[in-house]
């Protein structure tokens, strides 16, 4: 395990905790895409099927117990606790134009054909598309409160650094995994124009929301 895989799995978690700490905090949802998370937990679940059956390390294990645990209390506070202040009427990404290419998707490219392998190939495909509901809805409000801009950046983040991760296992293992790297790859470039706003304009967004309408292009 190289320092590129653990600075992105610490991004990831600091991504989820940031989110989790902003719902808890405020009481509230808003401006948070519920559909997202629900991908996202998703994703947490298909790809550790093997979480009992498969040990690799306690690095490992710990990672993906925090990461379902973040995910489904993340979901919880969305559509329990604080449904609420959940923002329905702006959350409108239709999910099956994501679930049902995927799900194809996983059962024409994987590497075994196999209940847990076309799973884990599953999770892979949606993980790079889970983040659109969320975009799509800033994109929609024309706006996104600080800590949401904070979320979406360590999630890039995160994938940047797994880029990484893969450009130096390549040198250093001689190992390739292509679903992984090319859902990476289309994964990052959705984070893209993001980078370019957040980097630019970060400052002048703390402490209020950030219209996003007024920087596009």
């Amino acid at each position: 395990m190289n320092v590129f895989r653990i600075l992105g799995d610490l991004s990831h978690l600091l991504a989820m905790i940031l989110l989790l700490g902003k719902i808890w905090r405020s009481k509230c949802c808003t401006g948070i895409s519920g559909k997202s998370q629900i991908l996202f937990a998703l994703v947490f679940t298909t790809r550790y099927l093997d979480l009992f059956t498969n040990f690799i390390s306690i690095y490992n294990t710990v990672m993906k117990v925090v990461f379902l645990l973040c995910a489904y209390v993340t979901v919880y506070m969305i559509y329990g606790k604080f449904r609420k202040t959940f923002d329905s009427e702006n959350d409108t990404f239709r999910l099956e134009f994501l679930l049902v290419p995927v799900i194809g998707l996983s059962f024409l490219e994987n590497y075994n054909f196999t209940p847990l392998e076309i799973l884990w190939t599953f999770s892979i495909y949606l993980e790079s598309v889970a983040i659109l509901p969320q975009l799509f809805m800033i994109s929609k409000t024309g706006e996104a409160e600080t800590i949401t801009t904070h979320y979406l950046f360590f999630l890039g983040l995160y994938r940047a650094l797994y880029l990484a991760n893969w450009i130096r296992r390549y040198q250093t293992e001689n190992f390739y995994d292509q679903i992984a790297v090319v859902s990476g790859v289309v994964q990052t470039i959705f984070y893209c124009d993001f980078f370019y706003l957040y980097v630019t304009k970060g400052r002048s967004w703390e402490n209020r929301a950030m219209p996003l309408r007024s920087h596009s292009s």
